[in-house]
């Protein structure tokens, strides 16, 4: 009777932790998103053990055309490689109902720290951060 009880303890104990495991874990982001501002599709999946998301494809053509080079990049090296293609968000991994890594912002040339989750909509929302503060956008699924 009392190895009953224990495995019948072991096994709700198991179904508990798998349960909230499940539960924890965030929405899949992975596929292609249109930004807010409706110029872009950025294309969001697996890059090794994390997820990252690469520009993949121009809605409204920039100003030095297709071939746009990543001029703001503070890294001199970088300025010369093409936008298209380059990945914006790198570095993410699953934290309890949302995913966090960062995001480069080519207009500005800078980086930072950045969350995203699916909204109830199906929308993805897009969070860049500096300390406390977070400007977010909402992505739809193309």
């Amino acid at each position: 009777m009392q190895q009953s009880f224990l495995r019948n303890a072991t096994l709700g104990a198991i179904a508990l932790t798998t349960a909230s495991a499940a539960y924890a874990a965030p929405a899949s982001v992975n596929g292609q998103w249109v930004t807010q501002d409706k110029d872009a599709v950025v294309s969001i999946g697996p890059c090794g053990a994390t997820i990252c998301g690469k520009l993949s494809q121009y809605l409204v053509t920039p100003p030095n055309g297709v071939g746009q080079k990543d001029v703001n990049n503070p890294n001199k090296s970088l300025r010369s490689r093409k936008l298209l293609g380059t990945a914006f968000l790198t570095g993410f991994k699953a934290d309890g109902t949302q995913w966090r890594g960062t995001i480069y912002d080519p207009k500005t040339g800078k980086t930072y720290r950045s969350v995203m989750y699916k909204g109830k909509s199906g929308n993805l929302i897009v969070k860049g951060c500096i300390g406390p503060f977070c400007q977010s956008q909402t992505w739809t699924p193309r």
